[in-house]
């Protein structure tokens, strides 16, 4: 098959598994504050989009270690091709599909790591992988970040409920305590987490296509990617997190536990701090379990909620399953297209229709924004109003009350008035039940 040809497809799978990385991971950044309400659902998928897309331009170093860590490049080892990592691509792309079916939040990572490993040891053998950047840049972050991020998670949340408690002066016993702060501070903690996940995921497609350019020989051993492949990258996983990803946007906002504004703040920090120092150090890190372990850390730390421990029991078992399983599939994928242009085509072919069957099976359930996570009745999307807004409010509750007051007066005509009752002492107005009712709409209008 010409060389060109098959850049071009490879670069074209890379691509689309960008953008299933997109609506995969959307969930890490946005379906806590989607829960607890402090952000509507596609207002959140849209900023979460754009901030992606500007985190993509943030670093590289993710994308080299993907392009000349894991896979060696032939300088020192065994020249990959690019229906290698076809191949490779292809796993990773139907892992991400059916995990996204089934609602389970797994690794788009190391579904990509899973599929180029499996199909380098099928059509190379077991030289052509760097078993010591594997184990200190992808194995051990897996097993310890989660645990990190969900360990701070928990210190978090405690100290935020501890922060934040009031108690009556009198009888020593706590005070309900909304806590509504921390939903205005969840748009800029999952702000973060989203600009983090620019920097991190969208670089391992980077590293891919910047893998296939050096072994077509376009490209020098150990250069970063171009600008282009920085550009079409960061938009592809900005197209893919507008898509949503609602069906793990649901697992995530209330799958693994309930989701309060405090929680959600702390879920959101401790993952946001993970991600960039992970992407500084140049670790393939997963975001996905970084944001699961956090949430779930977050359910921990606060004390009358459940953590759901059966969801997370399926998440670890796709988290344990998701290198092994892409891996295979990538390896059937390199002994197919071995055998030359034809296992190519039935490759395409056969990957193809079976993204199309899930896409459409899915279908048959639909999980959007408008179903995805059932938000508290107190959990209204923040407004920042502004003071005329609030005065004019107050203005047209209190003459909509008034006027209802005098309409009931006119109605019965017979009831006793003050000023009407000889002898009487006048007395200062007081509030009317009308006027409380007002009061109690514009304070509320002002909470929000």
């Amino acid at each position: 098959m010409d060389i060109t040809f098959m850049v071009a497809l490879v670069i074209a799978l890379a691509l689309f598994f960008d953008f299933t990385n997109g609506f995969h991971d959307t969930a890490n950044a946005m379906a806590t504050p989607i829960a607890t309400g402090a952000i509507k659902p596609k207002t959140a998928v849209t900023l979460a989009a754009i901030l992606n897309l500007v985190g993509a331009f943030l670093s590289t170093e993710v994308a080299k270690t993907v392009s000349g860590g894991i896979i060696r490049e032939g300088s020192e080892g065994v020249q990959i091709t690019p229906e290698i990592i076809f191949a490779g691509l292809m796993g990773a792309i139907l892992w991400n599909m059916i995990t996204w079916l089934k609602g389970l939040p797994s690794s788009s990572s190391h579904a990509l790591f899973g599929g180029l490993i499996g199909a380098a040891i099928a059509g190379i053998g077991f030289n052509s992988i760097n078993l010591e950047t594997l184990l200190q840049k992808v194995i051990l972050p897996a097993i310890f970040a989660p645990l990190i991020a969900g360990a701070v998670a928990y210190v978090c949340t405690r100290l935020a409920y501890a922060l934040t408690s009031r108690h009556d002066p009198e009888t020593g016993s706590k005070l309900t305590q909304k806590r509504g702060g921390f939903r205005t501070g969840q748009i800029f903690t999952s702000s973060l987490v989203a600009l983090a996940h620019g920097t991190n995921d969208a670089q391992k497609t980077m590293g891919i296509i910047t893998l296939v350019l050096i072994a077509a020989g376009t490209q020098t051993p150990g250069s970063g990617p171009q600008f282009w492949v920085i550009a079409a990258c960061a938009l592809a996983i900005a197209i893919g997190t507008y898509a949503g990803g609602w069906r793990i946007i649901r697992t995530m906002g209330s799958g693994l536990t309930e989701v309060k504004p405090a929680q959600g703040f702390a879920a959101e920090t401790s993952t946001a701090s993970a991600i960039l120092a992970s992407s500084h150090l140049g670790f393939a890190l997963s975001t996905t379990q970084v944001a699961s372990g956090s949430v779930i850390g977050s359910g921990m730390g606060r004390r009358g909620t459940t953590v759901r421990w059966s969801m997370v029991g399926k998440i670890a078992l796709g988290w344990l399953f998701t290198l092994p399983a892409a891996g295979i599939v990538g390896a059937l994928t390199a002994l197919l297209v071995k055998t030359g242009v034809v296992g190519v085509l039935i490759a395409a072919v056969a990957g193809t229709a079976a993204v199309l069957f899930m896409f459409f099976y899915s279908r048959k359930s639909v999980v959007g924004h408008h179903n995805a996570v059932e938000v508290e009745e107190a959990g209204q999307a923040v407004r920042f109003a502004k003071k005329k807004a609030m005065a004019r409010a107050r203005t047209e509750a209190k003459a909509k009350a008034k006027a209802e007051a005098k309409a009931r007066a006119k109605a019965n005509p017979q009831a006793p008035s003050t000023a009407e009752t000889p002898g009487a002492t006048q007395s200062p107005p007081t509030e009317t039940p009308a006027d409380a009712e007002a009061e109690a709409i514009t304070t509320k209008d002002a909470q929000r």
